[in-house]
């Protein structure tokens, strides 16, 4: 099912499905019981562009923690539920935007129904969520293993169940550490079922093999039209999962990212400290609410003409530094003036 026919589910005030922009989404990895750790977080993670954030709820205490969490932010908010029912409920009870549980882990029908009849009580949605570490061992022994069909069978046996209890506010996550399972995974499901899909490599890796992992399996997942919302799961600060899926959104053209900078990889003919410029322009650009593309080259014969595409950019040296837009130079100056030339001319785009 592509996005744009998916079910559409609200989690707090973010439309996700039915052809909603795709939502970013992170997880706090701070001790949820914290709630003024938690919510710092959470704020860092709101600033840097996450739409909806989700808590793990391990214990009691962090449940009704989530209450103080709730009314120090703006961004919708997700309890993680693993086992225990009860906790399901409480954190509904304290203001969860949406519950994340696996049906087939809380026990048995009984629990599972006190859990969607509290959901239909708040309006609450819940999220289903299946991965390759939890799933059921009558699936791994009828399809020989943990395989794509037997995490899609597995989901849609949980929805199911929810379905039985009156439950339609869902939102689906099958997750694999195995790209091409993953992506294999999402292919079923999406023929399956019309319920908004949540996707995601899980245990991606640290910060840079985990983005590169992320990106591979979501860009083909995300390029098929598969998605509703997306979280890059990495092992290290969770503000770079949202930087990093922003700008897998973007390069797919479904999500503005502000600025983007393009550099070129430097060569033997470069005769300046391009890669500390690059990252200083960068951090430049971060600062601008701009729909711009700003390349910064390398070589000051060639750079121009080679960045045309780009609406504005960057290209030095030899002592020479050049400024120009959509590949015609418009200033010369010392290379040593670039970065401040260029902070005028985004100083006058962001005025205009």
């Amino acid at each position: 099912m592509h996005r744009e026919h998916t079910k559409q589910v609200w989690i707090g005030g973010v439309p996700v499905g039915g052809g909603a922009p795709i939502a970013v989404q992170s997880m706090t990895n701070t001790k949820t019981e914290d709630v003024a750790a938690t919510v710092a977080q959470i704020h860092r993670l709101e600033q840097a562009g996450c739409q909806i954030i989700r808590c793990a709820v391990p214990t009691m205490e962090a449940a009704k923690a989530l209450r103080a969490i709730r009314e120090q932010i703006s961004i919708p908010l997700v309890a993680d539920i693993h086992f225990d029912y009860k906790l399901a409920i409480a954190a509904m009870e304290n203001g969860a935007d949406k519950i994340r549980i696996n049906p087939g882990n809380i026990g048995g029908p009984d629990r599972v129904l006190a859990v969607v009849e509290k959901a239909l009580a708040l309006g609450v949605p819940i999220r289903v969520g299946v991965n390759s570490g939890s799933l059921e061992k009558n699936l791994v022994e009828k399809y020989g293993g943990v395989t794509a069909e037997a995490l899609a069978q597995s989901a849609l046996a949980q929805v199911r169940l929810l379905e039985q209890y009156g439950q339609r506010d869902i939102v689906i996550s099958i997750k694999s550490s195995d790209v091409r399972m993953c992506i294999r995974a999402h292919e079923i499901i999406a023929e399956e079922t019309d319920y908004p899909l949540h996707v995601g490599i899980t245990e991606a890796g640290t910060v840079l093999s985990g983005a590169v992992k992320s990106g591979v399996g979501l860009g083909v997942i995300l390029y098929q039209g598969i998605g509703d919302t997306i979280r890059v799961s990495l092992t290290g600060d969770p503000v770079e999962e949202v930087k990093a899926a922003r700008r897998i959104l973007a390069c797919l053209g479904l999500q503005k990212n502000g600025i983007e900078v393009v550099s070129c990889p430097t060569c033997g003919r470069t005769s300046i400290d391009l890669i500390g410029l690059a990252g200083q322009v960068e951090t430049l650009a971060a600062g601008y609410d701009l729909d711009l593309k700003v390349a910064v080259m390398g070589c000051a014969v060639n750079g121009p003409g080679e960045a045309r595409e780009a609406d504005l950019g960057i290209a030095g040296g030899h002592g020479e530094g050049l400024l120009f837009k959509k590949g015609q130079i418009v200033r010369k100056m010392p290379e040593s003036e670039l970065l401040g030339a260029l902070k005028e001319e985004l100083d006058s785009w962001h005025t205009d």
